[in-house]
């Protein structure tokens, strides 16, 4: 008899029999309802087309930065789990690949991955088998079936989820042609985009100036004048908002925020479209552009998320031969009370206005993010992110904003994954985490039961419609 993965009806779950108890009366409320994912990376092509996935390793493997960097981490070399480098995708046997990944998988134990990839082979396709290098073979041949079928093409796959709304990320130059195809089409699936300006703000990227040039192209803008650089953001902000957008996503460095002048800010904007930018030139039109892309949110409506502080590519010989978003980034110490002055200065207490705040430096939750969140109206904050997606992470997380920001200066969940097969078994972990922390507080008399019920549905489903505005889209 083969052993089954590790899916325990009570995973998650309060060890304590009556803890556990309530939890499980929580989850029964929540377990069912319809997934909001209105944030994450997946390819909007896929809905597009709907062509069938080619194969287990090109699903699991290729796209998941979250998997192939633990094999790297113990010396696998990305091309042979067939992970594309800039020379394009390497000539790998994805049946190689898998039996790779498969006979390492043991390096996931107590992961968040293991969980996942355990809940999408168990719960989406149906295998009984643990994953390892006995079983590599018949469940490669499991899955690749299956994905053959009308039956796991994406747009089935996503109806089978249970998936109420999926947000995607575009840059500014994208011409969002996949969004249309799908909006035009006669399936009824709702994929929206959200607003990535990164390329074009981040001075240090290495594509800068050619997505400026796209940028200009795409909305007849002279995108080297700050007069045209920001009517072009203004422009794309429409059609991106005509796309289903109710957001825009800035992943810069830091949560450095900045309010100058306008002569001040067309003076840093001409030094750094010259190639003459003096030292935090960048650094300091990151800065000025958050604070930008906040007054014209005020004008137009479009939520605000902030994502700082990942050390991106820090493994420099893997960005030079494989580019970016390899599993290289790193989180790095982040301050928010000084970085985000200057932008609460001018628009802290404004109605209209909405700011989501991740961050991956846990150690700002309780002296930083909860202290703010709880205090300016325009200010929440957003889920355990990237590295904390964890049980642990998403425990902390509540354990560490709850008592100073409350749970409704939150957002509910984002999964903010590229593995679109994870979705449903991210958004489960996340309902089991918040049911078990929910448990807690019922068990020890500082929430009641009715309360907690009323909690578990918003956090699972009704705040993250909420601060995403997206009720407007029904």
């Amino acid at each position: 008899m083969p052993a089954t993965p590790q899916l325990h009806e009570d995973r998650l779950f309060p060890a304590d029999p009556a803890t556990r108890a309530i939890a499980r009366a929580l989850y029964d409320r929540v377990k069912s309802l319809p997934i909001v994912s209105p944030h994450g990376h997946t390819d909007p092509r896929w809905f597009s087309g709907n062509a069938a996935f080619d194969n287990p390793t090109e699903l699991f493997l290729a796209p998941d930065h979250y998997v192939y960097r633990m094999l790297y981490s113990q010396g696998i070399s990305l091309d042979r789990l067939g992970v594309p480098s800039k020379a394009g995708r390497p000539d790998t046997d994805p049946r190689e690949a898998w039996r790779l990944f498969a006979q390492h998988f043991y390096l996931f134990r107590g992961t968040p991955s293991a969980m996942w990839m355990n809940h999408v082979l168990g719960e989406v396709f149906g295998i009984e088998a643990r994953l390892d290098e006995n079983s590599a073979d018949a469940i490669y041949d499991e899955v690749d079936a299956a994905l053959k079928t009308e039956a796991f093409r994406p747009r089935a796959l996503f109806d089978r989820f249970n998936i109420e709304l999926l947000a995607t990320t575009e840059s500014p130059a994208d011409t969002l042609d996949h969004h249309h195809t799908i909006a035009a089409s006669d399936w009824n699936g709702r994929v929206v985009t959200a607003y990535r300006p990164d390329p074009v703000v981040d001075a240090d990227h290495e594509d800068f100036r050619s997505s400026l040039e796209r940028f200009g192209d795409v909305t007849g803008e002279d995108t080297f004048t700050w007069r045209g650089y920001l009517a072009a953001h203004r422009q794309r902000r429409v059609d991106f908002m005509a796309a289903g957008a109710t957001s825009t996503d800035h992943g810069h460095p830091t949560a450095a925020t900045a309010d100058l002048d306008p002569g001040a800010a067309e003076a840093l904007f001409d030094r750094i479209v010259s190639g003459n930018c003096g030292e935090g030139d960048a650094e300091l039109f990151r800065a000025q552009m958050l604070t930008e892309m906040a007054a014209m949110s005020l004008e137009d409506g479009l939520v605000m998320q902030i994502h700082p502080g990942s050390f991106r590519n820090h493994n420099a010989a893997l960005f030079a031969s494989h580019g970016r978003d390899k599993g290289a980034d790193i989180p790095s110490r982040t301050d928010y009370v000084h970085a985000l002055k200057p932008l609460l200065d001018r628009f802290g207490s404004e109605k209209g206005l909405d700011i989501i705040v991740f961050t991956l430096d846990e150690t700002s939750y309780s002296r930083e993010l909860a202290p703010l969140a709880g205090h300016y109206p325009v200010l929440k904050l957003g889920p355990a992110w990237w590295f904390h997606d964890s049980p642990e992470g998403m425990m902390r997380f509540r354990r560490h904003t709850t008592e100073t920001a409350g749970f409704y200066n939150t957002v509910g969940f984002n999964d903010d994954t590229r593995a679109f097969l994870s979705i449903p078994a991210r958004h489960d972990m996340a309902r089991r985490v918040d049911c078990a922390f929910l448990a807690g507080l019922v068990a020890e008399h500082r929430l009641g039961e009715d309360e907690a019920a009323d909690l578990i549905t918003d956090l699972s489903y009704n705040l993250a419609k909420r601060a995403y505005k997206l009720d407007a889209l029904n």
